[in-house]
């Protein structure tokens, strides 16, 4: 039985929830629009409706220009512009079979009511499905989006969500919510309803030709989790990278280095089945390994002259290299950061407040390197395509506001502290913000707390989803070249993670390991996954995505400084630090070469990993074929040629050894007699020798890692 009632009663159009969500549904309140900080010819919406008080101001009571018509509402502006019935720069806009246009036409009519949404709120959005999987030909899904009230009602709100695709290339999603595949794929559907946000996530499969999985054996649960994903989605994985190839690329991923001749020659020629654990192992208790991965935190702490002073930039990444070296567990690393305070000088952590030197620039840093959320859109408006809202934004600045700085010395020393009072004040609403967590909500903190602690506590506990999945992301992407997450601080809805399950296991396994970073690195690093070859056969070679392949990557720029060092035997020296210092090895880009800054190496302004540049271009091209660094070392009188020379080494013994040092591996038949044929016929045998070694350098095998 159902019992029909009020049918004659007229439900008024919500602002909220009916006019400031089909502004929304049409776009007119985006930042490419009306929803811009300066509005679009002289009219000005609060973006994606995020400032529902604005924008009742500007829809009815502001005189100048006012969009709304009470005694004629269909003559109203709001509605003839976005229809183009008069001059509109933003084209057609809005039609009469639009969902939207009853609802603004209707409130219009009924008199721009506002008030009356007080006691109805919003408190959540559900999309359905929330996962599927079709196989071709099925290559469409519509998505159903219901909101739920607070007075318990449940609304289909389909023809008024938002939606967008993650990938366009695999699939399309219209207006209404069809999503329809162009491609094999997965893509995560964001679906928005004002400030509310949710993500269905939808795999396309299809029948591969010649696809037989060919069941490679695994080393770790890493291996199981690739290869489920890869049997998935249809893809083939390499076959495992040789011994040559596998020796290179572990001394570069671990310690930044190439190997030595003969450190190649004596993996090469080990036939020990356990050679590559043994070499993991053996490499994370080198001397360059905590050098070169304090370097890594270097560049997202901001370690820099420009910010702190030189002691302070020593002090700091000493801590580093011997937190490092120690293997610190993870979670007491970041409390250390985020906790500090006292002496920059006597307490080195603290210069974490000198690179963060205000409140604003502490909650996106932290949020930012250990949430794995760039929240900075929401400082201003709510978060353009997340669920992040400004009250979290300023409730997150909360737990920095009392955060205090002062300059005790003229050499830089500055002390940290934290003030017994100050509060963050939301500068929309001008409320005064508490404390808030993700997950948590709003917290009521006594007076005289640390609420750094609280934050802290929070965010190294194992039960926060967050910091583990983080940094087990971050770790994946240096060894392997690309993030489960990518960007691998850009964790939303919308950006989902190429393998979920992986990324889970990898946390888990993390934070039962006592966040064990070393653990974390061997156990990546030891999986076949990690070892196999990066050529590509005919059902991966199009995959960037799942690490069927080793991923092919340019070295960064201190890797390279290295290894032309190496390969000449020429060490770099850096003005104001010892002999033999490394470029894996500086405290700060400020001690750093051109050369560096010409590959990439950041100035370490920002804490983004995409400072560091990658791309190649033609200064770099110069720079390798006749820039001073490369010349003088290949010209050095006292360079590895020269010395081998006088030592009275053979053309073929020099060969093999700049063999083995460019590449890890000896030269092959045909670049044996490529090169002998040359130095035959060469006119001086040095210049012959040191055109080999130019060419090598400015080979792809030798400026890459693969």
């Amino acid at each position: 039985a159902v019992i029909v009632s009020k049918q004659r009663a007229t439900e008024p159009v919500s602002f909220l929830y009916g006019t400031l969500a089909a502004l929304t549904k049409q776009g007119c309140n985006s930042g490419g629009c009306h929803g811009s900080p300066s509005g679009k010819g002289g009219f000005r919406l609060s973006l994606r409706g995020y400032d529902p008080v604005l924008d009742s101001v500007t829809l009815e009571r502001e005189h100048l220009n006012r969009r709304t018509n009470r005694f004629a509402p269909l003559e109203s502006l709001l509605l003839l512009k976005p229809m183009a019935r008069v001059p509109h720069g933003g084209g057609v806009r809005l039609k009469e079979s639009d969902a939207a246009y009853p609802l603004l036409s209707d409130w219009i009519a009924e008199g721009g009511r506002v008030a009356g949404d007080d006691n109805l709120r919003c408190v959540s959005i559900e999309v359905f499905p929330r996962e599927r999987v079709l196989h071709f030909p099925a290559h469409s899904q519509q998505l159903v989006v219901q909101a739920h009230f607070s007075d318990g009602s449940v609304r289909d709100i389909t023809d008024l969500a938002v939606y967008s695709s993650s990938e366009d290339a695999i699939a399309k999603v219209d207006d209404r919510g069809l999503v329809v595949a162009g491609d094999a794929g997965e893509v995560a559907v964001l679906v928005q309803f004002l400030e509310y946000a949710e993500t269905a996530r939808l795999t396309f499969l299809r029948d591969v030709p010649g696809f037989a999985w060919n069941d490679p054996p695994t080393n770790n649960f890493v291996d199981r989790h690739v290869f489920a994903k890869l049997r998935k989605m249809k893809i083939l994985p390499s076959e495992l990278a040789s011994d040559a190839e596998f020796v290179r690329r572990i001394y570069l991923d671990l310690v930044g280095v190439l190997p030595t001749a003969v450190e190649t020659e004596k993996f090469l020629a080990s036939e020990d089945p356990a050679k590559r654990s043994r070499l993991v192992d053996e490499l994370l208790e080198h001397p360059g390994f905590a050098e070169f991965w304090a370097t890594k935190w270097g560049d997202l702490l901001r370690i820099n002259n420009k910010t702190m002073s030189g002691p302070g930039v020593h002090k700091f990444h000493r801590w580093l290299v011997k937190s490092v070296r120690e293997n610190m567990p993870y979670d007491e690393f970041v409390r250390s950061l985020v906790t500090s305070q006292g002496s920059t000088f006597s307490t080195p952590p603290a210069n974490y407040y000198r690179a963060a030197s205000n409140t604003d620039d502490c909650t996106e840093t932290t949020a930012q390197l250990f949430v794995g959320v760039r929240i900075q859109c929401a400082k201003c408006h709510n978060h353009p395509f997340e669920r992040w809202t400004q009250d979290n934004y300023y409730g997150l600045s909360a737990f920095f506001g009392r955060v205090q700085r002062k300059k005790v010395s003229a050499t830089g020393e500055v002390l940290i502290w934290v003030s017994r009072e100050g509060e963050v004040t939301q500068p929309r609403t001008g409320q005064t913000m508490k404390p808030w967590l993700p997950f948590v909500g709003e917290l009521d903190l006594p007076e005289g707390v640390d609420r750094r602690e609280v934050f802290a506590q929070w965010l190294t506990s194992t039960e926060n989803p967050l910091l583990a999945k983080v940094e087990a992301n971050r770790v994946w992407a240096h060894l392997m070249g690309r993030g489960i997450v990518e960007p691998v601080d850009d964790f939303r809805d919308s950006n989902p993670p190429a393998n979920a399950e992986l990324l889970e296991a990898l946390a888990e396994d993390f934070k039962r390991s006592g966040f064990d970073r070393k653990h974390l690195i061997r156990t990546i690093a030891s999986s076949r996954t990690y070892q196999l070859a990066s050529r590509g056969n005919e059902l991966n070679r199009h995959d960037f995505k799942y690490a069927s392949h080793a991923r092919t990557r340019m070295l960064t720029a201190e890797q390279l400084l290295n290894a032309i060092c190496q390969l000449t035997g020429v060490d770099e020296s850096f003005e104001g630090l010892p002999e033999g210092t490394l470029a894996t090895a500086l405290p700060s880009p400020d001690y750093g070469k051109d050369f560096l800054k010409i590959f990439g190496k950041p100035l370490r302004d920002t804490a983004c990993e995409c400072e560091r540049g990658s791309t190649s271009d033609l200064a770099r091209v110069m720079e390798l074929i006749n820039g001073p660094l490369v010349h003088d070392k290949v010209k050095s009188s006292n360079n590895r040629l020269r010395l081998m020379v006088k030592e009275g080494a053979s053309n073929s013994d020099i060969l093999r050894v700049l063999y083995l040092l460019a590449y890890s591996r000896p030269p092959n038949p045909q670049e044996f007699k490529t090169a002998l044929d040359y130095l035959s016929v060469a006119t001086d045998r040095l210049e012959g020798l040191e055109d080999l070694v130019w060419t090598i350098i400015n080979s792809k095998e030798f400026l890459f890692q693969h």
